[in-house]
């Protein structure tokens, strides 16, 4: 079971990839389960030595009982220190941003997710790669007919 990230290659250049693991409550794991996750507008970020994600939307379990649950509230992630100091050094650099692409539930029955050091992409650098498709779609069907 894996939840994907769907505008995060539209919006950004994935430069390189780590595996985490995330700290959650009984509840948001089981909300998982169901699928009942967003990743729109979530970003990581790290905060005096620890990585942490923001904005992820676990929505609440139904047959949990959470009376004051936030659904976006901050999500510690798990990583090396080491691990961690190379990406603050590299999240300083102009441009660079930690995006989740991706939570799975491994087969031990952890979640983890796969965070993404990203560049992001300009407004017109998005609709070149628009033109360039549609025009390569366009000579895939004229060399059908």
């Amino acid at each position: 079971m894996e939840f994907k990230n769907k505008k995060a290659t539209k919006d950004y250049y994935i430069e390189k990839t780590y595996e985490t693991g995330i700290v959650l409550t009984g509840n948001e794991i089981k909300s998982i389960r169901e699928g009942r996750v967003n990743f729109t507008d979530s970003y990581a970020r790290v905060k005096e030595g620890e990585l942490w994600l923001e904005s992820l939307h676990i929505s609440p379990y139904d047959k949990g009982f959470n009376y004051d649950y936030n659904p976006k509230r901050s999500r510690k992630l798990l990583m090396h220190k080491y691990e961690i100091n190379r990406l603050e050094r590299k999240i300083t650099e102009k441009g660079y941003t930690l995006i989740p692409l991706s939570l799975f539930i491994n087969e031990n029955g952890l979640a983890k997710i796969i965070l993404g050091l990203a560049k992001g992409k300009r407004a017109y650098e998005k609709r070149d790669k628009i033109k360039a498709r549609d025009a390569e779609r366009e000579m895939d069907r004229a060399m059908r007919r």
